[in-house]
């Protein structure tokens, strides 16, 4: 069905306007480029969206969740249930139909979806080209990773969450799924991050909320902040459209102890030639995959265990402040990069001297000091625990990484679960 626009009685207090140069430069920063709108030389076209519109019949759009690669996210009122879902519209292509496929799977495969976020329902709005976007429906969550949050959340909280999401990787895994950590960007949490990327990484790794379907929508801006927006600008538009800043993390985060994973677009089952192909997010990267190696239930692993060292350092294991980034850092802290792997970097800017044997970790910056600098309020018994499930899996041979069940039932890992009370 086609979008409507508000009746007149919800017409009152969707967000603010621009009201300057200023405010202008600042939107900017927060929202996807207007040019997204723009049909030529575009491939992953937008749908320009108003807050107050009424999708489906249904859904009044009442705030901005984020953007991504290929998708819109924004916060609308279920006027049918009653309650605030997430609607993700995605651009014209094939991103929507893919995610859909393999959440199918998902549903029929997994046994236990309880922390995966799976869309509820989909529907179609139609372009005036008779061209359509797909719009999934999802259970509103968040807040995701970031460094602010867990400075925010309990050691016992964060263990948990590790707890859980290993859980849920090893369902996937159980099921012959791979989530991979790819190009697309995602912005389906409650905080914007200038440039994440989706599946296996902090950015879609998210707690629970406490629902606030009952409060009214001044409340409601009141916890989220008030929308700033600016019709699109310099694209002559079949439809009105805004763009919007997104929803800002609470300062009462109304966090619940429950951790979901979601975006599933570049999910593949194992052996299916019909997914989409992409590159990792650098951070949560292993590096078999920035070498050209398949998508695999080890590159997940990895991905876990950058998530994994977030969630107890606050901070990613391997920084890109040095020459070459990311893969400079881990270098650095693991030894080099085997030597079969030169030249087969998928990225610019690879440096030879990642596969130079002669060269060994630096001790100031390997998995103890790293531990040990950034959990300095840990005793040595919990860090040595720490170091024993790091150094198992951030090893460059992926058919060497534990699996997500042996990690679970791995004893270092286990004792820090135990030490948490998860």
């Amino acid at each position: 069905m086609a979008n409507t626009e508000v009746s007149p009685r919800n017409t009152t207090d969707f967000g603010e306007f621009v009201k300057d140069e200023e405010e202008e430069l600042d939107l900017e920063e927060l929202v996807e480029p207007w040019y997204r709108y723009e049909t030529e030389d575009n491939q992953n076209v937008l749908y320009p969206i108003r807050l107050g519109e009424v999708l489906n019949e249904r859904y009044l759009v009442e705030h901005k969740l984020g953007f991504g690669g290929g998708s819109t996210v924004w916060m609308a009122f279920d006027m049918q249930d009653k309650r605030d879902v997430a609607l993700k519209i995605m651009a014209l292509g094939k991103w929507g139909d893919n995610e859909t496929r393999i959440q199918d799977k998902i549903i029929k495969t997994v046994q236990d979806t309880s922390r995966l976020v799976i869309y509820t329902a989909t529907f179609f709005l139609p372009r005036d080209d008779k061209s359509y976007h797909r719009v999934l429906v999802f259970p509103i969550k968040g807040p995701s990773i970031c460094t602010l949050t867990l400075k925010m959340t309990p050691m016992g909280s964060r263990m948990s969450a590790a707890r859980q999401l290993l859980e849920t990787v090893a369902s996937l895994h159980k099921a012959g799924i791979i989530h991979r950590g790819e190009s697309e960007f995602s912005y389906f949490v409650f905080l914007y991050t200038k440039k994440n990327a989706i599946d296996l990484n902090a950015g879609n790794c998210m707690w629970g909320m406490a629902p606030i379907d009952r409060l009214s929508r001044s409340a409601k801006y009141k916890l989220l902040g008030r929308p700033l927006k600016q019709t699109i600008p310099f694209v002559d538009l079949w439809k009105k459209g805004e763009l919007v800043s997104p929803v800002k993390v609470p300062k009462e985060l109304l966090r619940t102890e429950e951790f979901y994973l979601c975006d599933f677009g570049l999910a593949k089952k194992v052996g299916d030639l019909t997914a989409q192909r992409g590159y990792p997010p650098m951070h949560y990267c292993s590096p078999d995959r920035l070498h050209g190696q398949e998508p695999s239930f080890a590159c997940d692993i990895w991905s876990y265990m950058a998530i994994f060292s977030m969630l107890y350092l606050t901070f990613p294991p391997f920084p890109t402040f040095l020459e070459g980034g990311v893969v400079s850092d881990m270098v650095e802290c693991l030894g080099p990069l085997p030597e079969q792997w030169k030249g087969l970097y998928t990225h610019p800017g690879g440096l030879d001297s990642w596969y130079d044997h002669s060269q060994t970790p630096d001790l100031d910056n390997d998995l103890a000091a790293k531990i040990a600098y950034f959990r300095p309020d840990a005793d040595l018994v919990e860090r040595q625990h720490v170091q024993s499930i790091m150094s198992k899996v951030f090893v460059y041979h992926p058919e060497k990484r534990p699996t997500a069940i042996e990690l679970l039932h791995d004893p270092s890992f286990r004792a820090i679960m135990d030490r948490y009370g998860c």
